[in-house]
């Protein structure tokens, strides 16, 4: 799908509450909107927050739901492989003693909410619903093997504990405010070093605990300027790239052989 093609469809709900038991049936949809859809990087760019913004508009012929609604926001940039290296000390040097390979996922994750998790659903809905960082599904290589691992492995530990203290994974369970009974927003955290590419946003409502209703929407990070330029050559043409990049090296060497050189 055509990128303004699939903003278009940005505010359109996936109504599924009939297929997870929800009391009353679609009585409700999310109606949502990012700040910016296109994120440009530029040489100096130093990070920025988006702005989700939406509201809950329901059946006009559903009975009146009086208690509260909750929201996960789950936000998951390009998918890619990842290792994790466990190092030890050996005759005195740190050395790589183990590795674990993560399988196509999300470069980028943030799970933001109204409330604590554990508050909005049960355990077994969270697992299902992949609601925060220990329920996310993280593919592994274990050998000849492909499986997620409970929270507690050692490897996953590390991976998410080093992509959180990066900005690049994020769980905050009070960053949704309530406006009003049916208004929100929530921001989006983008670091410095954010990868480029497409994310995107998946809006979960739930009440009482059951899944009401989802919808999805998108935006994109993209790179201007000469660093662009130069990704793009990097990328389209490697033969041309490799032989400038080559004779830069060569031009640097007797430039400074020039410089320095010794009469």
């Amino acid at each position: 799908m055509m990128p303004h093609l699939r903003y278009a469809v940005a505010g359109l709900t996936l109504s599924l509450c009939g297929l997870f038991g929800a009391d009353d049936a679609c009585a409700e949809r999310l109606i949502v909107s990012v700040s910016n859809h296109r994120v440009t990087v530029t040489p100096n760019y130093s990070g920025e927050e988006l702005v989700l913004f939406g509201s809950v508009e329901r059946d006009d012929t559903a009975a009146a739901f009086r208690g509260n609604y909750d929201l996960v926001v789950t936000v998951s940039g390009p998918r890619t492989d990842m290792v994790t290296r466990r190092k030890e000390r050996r005759f005195g040097i740190w050395i790589n003693a183990d590795s674990r390979q993560f399988l196509n996922v999300p470069s980028y994750l943030a799970i933001s909410s109204n409330r604590p998790l554990d508050l909005v659903a049960s355990p077994d809905v969270r697992r299902r619903q992949q609601l925060g960082l220990d329920n996310v599904l993280l593919t592994q290589r274990i050998g000849t093997d492909y499986a997620d691992v409970v929270a507690s492995d050692p490897f996953r530990s590390a991976f998410v504990r080093l992509r959180t203290e990066h900005g690049l994974y994020r769980e905050a369970t009070s960053a949704v405010t309530f406006l009003t009974p049916t208004l929100f927003r929530t921001g989006i955290p983008l670091p410095a070093e954010v990868p480029i590419g497409t994310y995107d946003v998946d809006i979960k409502l739930f009440a009482n605990g059951a899944l009401a209703t989802q919808t999805q929407t998108a935006f994109e990070v993209v790179k201007v300027g000469f660093e662009q330029f130069i990704a793009n050559t990097a990328r389209h043409h490697g033969l041309a790239y490799g032989l400038a990049t080559a004779m830069m090296a060569l031009m640097t060497g007797w430039i400074a052989s020039v410089v320095f050189r010794r009469d």
